[in-house]
């Protein structure tokens, strides 16, 4: 009797240990997120500026829909990329994305036909291309007026310029 509950508790020691080393299937982590390539973005003002970031692409559904969610920070220079692979309205959300955003819903040729600025955290209000589009950049709230991002303005990268 004594040997039975001697492997009873090393038992429910060891399922412990797992339980509580292991994230339980079904149970998404929440903090682990998901990796994207990079790649240099210019936007072109209207009076020839040339402004340089760096963006992470998404071209994936399973990447689009992921986005910046729970992102707490984000360089100045920085911001993602979505690749919608053809053109049509686009809508977009907030929800669980901490940082709020600028979002500039660009055509198939590059040139920026909207601006979304100041998108809020956490906001399950749809945010409309208002208009047929293929990409969509987000970047830190506030770096469209800072910058002076304009309607109009054109924006290219390796995935943008691509054939």
């Amino acid at each position: 009797m004594r040997t039975m509950h001697r492997i009873k508790g090393a038992f429910l020691a060891l399922f412990f240990i797992v339980a509580t080393a292991a994230p339980m299937p079904g149970f998404a982590q929440q903090e682990q997120q998901m990796v994207f390539a990079k790649e240099p973005l210019v936007v072109q003002t209207a009076s020839g500026k040339l402004l340089n970031f760096t963006v992470e692409i998404a071209s994936t559904n399973e990447q689009r829909q992921y986005g910046l969610m729970y992102r707490k920070e984000m360089a100045e220079n920085a911001g993602m990329l979505f690749d919608f692979g053809q053109s049509r309205r686009v809508t977009m959300w907030m929800e669980n994305t901490i940082l709020p955003l600028d979002m500039l819903f660009i055509d198939s040729t590059g040139v920026i036909r909207h601006i979304k600025e100041n998108a809020v955290p956490y906001s399950e209000d749809i945010i409309d291309s208002m208009g047929s589009v293929k990409y969509v950049v987000e970047l830190n709230a506030g770096i469209v007026k800072k910058l002076g991002i304009k309607v109009g303005d054109k924006a290219a990268s390796p995935t943008i310029t691509k054939k």
